[in-house]
């Protein structure tokens, strides 16, 4: 239980602005077999996720600025895509970025939610199934 406790904490810590090391805590917790897979995936998707609601809220408290030159990207995409851009909030830096101008562009809780959460787990889903394709290859 230590075990997934500690990959929920650390995926939590990756979602926000922290440094985090989920993905490597992941693959070391499914090479060594500490917990099934499938409640790996779902610590790790449920702690990103709520990370990624806290990048939400930090900007729901910003002051209504006007965004900077190096975010035009990331909100062009929120413009064009909406919510669903959030399925891109697993990247490095830029998922934080959506997460945060979605928050300070108020953008609809629910469908912000749940593409948020459909985005994390497919990133975890996807690792798990790689993992332990290679573990099997190699044994």
């Amino acid at each position: 239980m230590l075990a997934v406790t500690s990959l929920f904490g650390s995926s939590f810590l990756s979602a926000t602005l922290l440094p985090g090391n989920s993905e490597i805590l992941l693959i070391g917790l499914l090479s060594s077999g500490s917990a099934s897979p499938l409640l790996l995936v779902a610590a790790a998707s449920f702690g990103n996720t709520l990370g990624g609601i806290t990048n939400i809220i930090i900007g729901r408290l910003l002051p209504g600025l006007k965004p900077q030159r190096g975010l035009n990207t990331a909100m062009a995409w929120l413009n064009r895509f909406g919510p669903a851009a959030l399925l891109l909030s697993w990247l490095p830096v830029v998922g934080d970025v959506l997460c945060v101008l979605a928050g300070w562009l108020r953008m609809p809780w629910g469908p912000v939610v749940f593409f948020l959460c459909i985005g994390k787990t497919i990133r975890y889903a996807v690792l798990t199934v790689i993992t332990l394709q290679g573990i099997s290859w190699w044994s």
